[in-house]
């Protein structure tokens, strides 16, 4: 494309911007539109990835037939398959007729997929189906239907990351990006960002018939230096919050509605260098925030229960009977044979069964969890339980009889979990 056709068409578009790479990927979407060809839009959100699909259907051969745009991640999960493809009466609950889906309603035409990063895995395996092959089967129906669909697809995800995860299909990544078309971020489209002001504000005051905010040389630098996140939507929004706040402010010298830097930097958004970072929750471990902090609190409890086990055994004052045993001493049902590690128990009085002891404390919430060392203290209780035979043992010369009266298990299961310098010790009941 020449200078004065690429201009036509920023202009039929309503497209600011001279950026070569802006350019390029319009020219792309040119010179793909006359094919078939699948084409992925790629670019962080806000950044106009909606044109392209229009600039395609326009110029290729379908533009008398229909276009629909669809955001794949405003849809909610139990009703996409029904929205792309359609469903039958009966098919689900509340469907009371027959309807047509979006493949099959746009036959003929063009389909842009937007956010199609956000499809869940059973809906991509039945849009890979009809990328090859053009077939569908409506929710609830046996027949499989065909559709003449040219498919476009947008995302602001790394799609080969979400491959990598196991989040998005191999086959279907590879289905869809025939064509890449990359659209730029704002702050790397620099020489732009100030065109695009003066076409906001210009169009601000238009509309409601107010003073044309200009900017002084040192805002148009503050302007242009800010990252920008939200690209040229963001702009767009506090252009026109400027042209509304400060629209009616004329300034004495020029008599002109100027902003200067310091006026303009309250309207720019700060980075708080001194918030918190958000950490990216990666949900396919299927473990939720509350259920970690449960977690960190059980770990916490069992720390206490383990340094007030060692306190006892040091002291060497842990009797057997209920008469001087600790208050925070009571009975705990034993786990089965080599499942020791890990076990959880409820509470249980009948001291004297197939039982361990146990120390219970109740989590506060007072104290920092992140304090935990686990690499600095044993959570396992099963070599605490193995700590409290060996001193029994130790005491009463191993004699296993003893020992196992003396903690209040059977004398079968002390032999299972006795410590193996005991083991080949002869037993003795003396």
């Amino acid at each position: 494309m020449d200078a004065q056709e690429l201009q036509k068409l920023k202009n039929k578009y309503d497209i600011i911007g001279n950026d070569p790479a802006l350019n390029r990927a319009l020219e792309m979407a040119v010179a793909v539109a006359p094919t078939d060809l699948t084409v992925l839009v790629s670019g962080e959100s806000g950044v106009g990835k909606d044109n392209i699909p229009r600039i395609i259907h326009q110029n290729s051969r379908r533009k008398n037939s229909k276009y629909f745009a669809v955001n794949c991640g405003a849809i909610p999960e139990g009703t996409i398959d029904s929205e792309l493809f359609g469903h039958v009466k009966g098919s689900f609950t509340g469907a009371i007729d027959d309807r047509k889906g979006y493949f099959e309603v746009a036959d003929g035409g063009t389909l842009f997929l937007d956010e199609v990063g956000e499809l869940p895995l059973p809906s991509q395996a039945k849009l890979l189906r009809v990328l090859q092959s053009g077939e569908f089967i409506r929710v609830g129906d046996s027949k499989v239907s065909k559709t003449d669909v040219r498919v476009i697809a947008a995302t602001n995800v790394d799609l080969l990351y979400a491959v990598s995860k196991g989040k998005f299909r191999e086959d279907l990544y590879y289905r869809l990006n025939a064509i890449q078309i990359m659209m730029p971020s704002l702050r790397e489209r620099k020489s732009d960002i100030y065109l695009l002001f003066r076409k906001f504000t210009s169009d601000f005051s238009e509309k409601y018939g107010m003073n044309k905010v200009t900017l002084t040389h040192d805002a148009i630098e503050l302007l242009t230096k800010y990252r920008w996140p939200g690209n040229v939507r963001q702009l767009k929004n506090i252009t026109e919050t400027v042209s509304a706040l400060e629209g009616q402010r004329l300034s004495p010298v020029s008599g002109k509605c100027e902003v200067n830097a310091d006026t303009l930097s309250t309207y720019l958004p700060q980075d708080n260098v001194n918030a918190v970072p958000v950490k990216y929750q990666d949900n396919s471990d299927n473990i939720s925030q509350d259920e970690k902090q449960e977690i960190y609190k059980a770990l916490y409890s069992l720390n206490a229960e383990v340094n007030n086990l060692k306190k006892i055994i040091a002291s060497g004052s842990f009797h057997a009977d209920s008469s001087s045993t600790p208050s925070s001493v009571h009975a705990r049902t034993l786990p089965p044979a080599g499942q020791e590690d890990g076990y959880v128990s409820r509470p249980d009085s009948n001291w004297g069964k197939e039982t361990d002891v146990d120390i219970q404390e109740e989590y506060t919430g007072n104290s920092n969890v992140r304090d935990i060392d686990p690499e600095g203290e044993n959570y396992s209780l099963h070599k605490v339980n193995e700590e409290l035979i060996r001193k029994a043992l130790e005491r009463h010369n191993g004699n296993r009889k003893k020992a196992a009266e003396e903690l209040g298990i059977s004398e079968r299961t002390l032999y299972r979990k006795i410590p193996p310098e005991f083991r080949n010790q002869r037993k003795s009941d003396d």
